[in-house]
């Protein structure tokens, strides 16, 4: 299969680092553009909040499911779910290949695998960290961007994202896609 160059985007991508394939693919999500540069800094919440949540690159925060990154920048979520297709995708490191995103099964089920052996870790860009914030089931404290611990940031290539208070983190890995199937 030929595959055409596009502008860069990303993937929010969730599974065992070392799979090739797995199921959870409706939990890949897709960033058509960077988000790092349309972020707002966690000591400018208060100006998000002041905003009425709507972000100086007009995307809109959700107090109860938000997303930073590695330096420490509140993110646009991305698009959800990841659609069904193949991409060219690579960690901007050694591997580049072919993720097939499969349709939804019966129960809603999204299979997804990487082609030649290529692991979920071979194209996850370290460098990228992302992670998804939401209210803690105890409730007890407010998941708020105001509790992240700002010292935490720059988030090192690999690492975990910092927990926030009164919050349950998810992590996600990054992957870039770099082409599509050509048409034709």
């Amino acid at each position: 299969m030929k595959f055409k160059r596009i502008p860069l985007q990303f993937v929010a991508a969730l599974g065992d680092p070392q799979a090739s394939s797995g199921t959870g693919g409706q939990e890949w999500g897709l960033w058509p553009v960077d988000p790092g540069p349309r972020g707002v800094r966690l000591n400018r919440y208060d100006r998000l909040q002041e905003a009425g949540g709507v972000a100086p690159a007009g995307w809109r925060f959700d107090a109860g499911d938000w997303w930073l990154e590695e330096n420490g920048l509140i993110m646009e979520q991305p698009e959800f779910p990841l659609a069904p297709g193949q991409y060219l995708v690579t960690g901007d490191r050694e591997v580049t290949t072919v993720l097939t995103i499969h349709p939804a099964d019966e129960q809603g089920e999204v299979r997804w695998e990487l082609a030649d052996g290529a692991t979920l870790y071979d194209v996850t860009h370290l460098g990228c960290r992302s992670a998804r914030y939401t209210p803690a089931a105890d409730g007890q404290q407010s998941c708020s961007p105001s509790n992240a611990p700002q010292d935490a940031f720059r988030v090192a290539p690999g690492a975990a994202m910092p927990a926030v208070g009164g919050c349950q983190k998810q992590d996600y890995a990054v992957l870039f896609i770099i082409g599509v199937p050509a048409q034709g």
